[in-house]
């Protein structure tokens, strides 16, 4: 079975969205080096389009999430809205046992108000953690009140993955070409991986 990697980005706004001289979502932020990172161990990485990615819709996400196949070699990443759907995709997906899973500042949207054709009538199930090989969640000590109150429930929920926060990173979106480091051990990456080549 080949080693695969999919990362979900997160959910941009409308003006940035449409914005000509910023790059798609998939390709913002953190997204391409921890693709090129997954890349140069062997692991085939793709970080795809979520359609309306402004308006996220958990329908049409799953649908372009479910193009690419999800194994017990897959390392799953997301990045807030995208957290979030990878977190209801696992937990209405039992049958899931990806390799490793990292929520990056996690968002589920506690207030309803942001998200509702993602996160409306999702009910979260604490046993996705147990069926993947490891979940981590990563986040900053500053970012905002939606995200901390979204670490919070996934922490409650989920006490025994493993946590990482960041000192005064924001959203861990710090635009085009930047790296997250932190993100390597977080999916067992760190040092030589047992699937990089000798």
């Amino acid at each position: 079975m080949t080693a695969n990697a999919i990362i979900v980005h997160g959910m941009p706004g409308q003006a940035e969205f449409y914005d000509p001289d910023q790059p798609a979502p998939a390709h913002h932020h953190w997204l391409p080096w921890l693709a090129n990172q997954l890349l140069v161990r062997g692991v085939l990485a793709q970080t795809p389009q979520m359609p309306d990615a402004f308006r996220p819709d958990y329908a049409a996400w799953s649908r372009e999430f479910e193009r690419f196949e999800v194994t017990p070699e897959t390392y799953l990443a997301g990045h807030s809205c995208g957290a979030g759907f990878l977190t209801r995709w696992l937990s209405e997906h039992p049958a899931a046992r990806p390799r490793a899973v990292l929520l990056v500042a996690p968002f589920l949207d506690p207030t309803g108000l942001r998200a509702p054709n993602m996160f409306g009538g999702f009910t979260l199930d604490p046993g996705f953690a147990g069926r993947a090989g490891g979940v981590a969640i990563l986040h900053s000590d500053d970012d905002g009140t939606d995200i901390q109150r979204s670490v919070a429930i996934l922490r409650a929920a989920l006490p025994t993955v493993r946590y990482a926060e960041v000192p005064a990173r924001g959203h861990l979106a710090d635009g085009p070409g930047t790296a997250l480091p932190e993100a390597l051990p977080l999916l067992g990456l760190d040092g030589r991986s047992p699937i990089a080549p000798e």
